[in-house]
């Protein structure tokens, strides 16, 4: 399946090279009608906040606008095509970040939720109601909401699509 990407990047060395990259993918850089749009954030670019195709950001850093596909500059060629592909699919692609880029203050190697709040948040992330968590673990309804309480307190999170949220950013869970 070929796509009709549109790129942006600033660097002319940087957008050569992902042309290059894309047409070895069997991708044509188009402007208009993209199916997806590649945009390369360098030092001081802002991602687009509208477009009219789903756009994968590669970044040095977590960005704060939502996107449908982040990913590091320096990706491999076969990650960057799959991303492109499953994006265009709908799909969201998101690459693991350290804690601290998503405003955690644990170490990387460290979680700050419990095993037990990241097994809740990863089911609370999976649209299970604290009902359905409590059926799924064998434990109480007051369990579960004990839990989602002392894991937004860690999380600094005020509802629970916020602590999903945070949790995806930092790393803590996957869906």
């Amino acid at each position: 399946m070929s796509l009709r990407v549109r790129l942006v990047a600033s660097d002319p060395i940087r957008r050569h090279g992902l042309t290059a990259v894309l047409a070895e993918a069997g991708h044509t850089v188009a402007a208009d009608s993209p199916d997806v749009v590649l945009f390369d954030s360098g030092p001081g670019a802002t991602p687009p906040l509208e477009s009219d195709a789903p756009v994968v950001v590669l970044t040095d850093r977590m960005p704060d606008q939502p996107q449908a596909g982040v990913l590091p500059r320096d990706v491999s060629a076969a990650w960057l095509d799959l991303a492109l592909r499953a994006v265009a699919a709908g799909l969201l692609v998101r690459a693991p970040w350290p804690r601290e880029s998503a405003g955690f203050a644990a170490a990387a190697e460290e979680s700050p939720l419990t095993p037990r709040e990241t097994e809740i948040l990863t089911l609370i992330g999976q649209g299970m109601s604290n009902k359905a968590v409590a059926r799924h673990l064998g434990i109480s309804v007051h369990t579960v909401k004990f839990h989602l309480e002392s894991l937004f307190e860690r999380l600094g999170a005020t509802n629970r699509a916020e602590a999903v949220a945070k949790g995806l950013l930092g790393g803590v869970i996957e869906l």
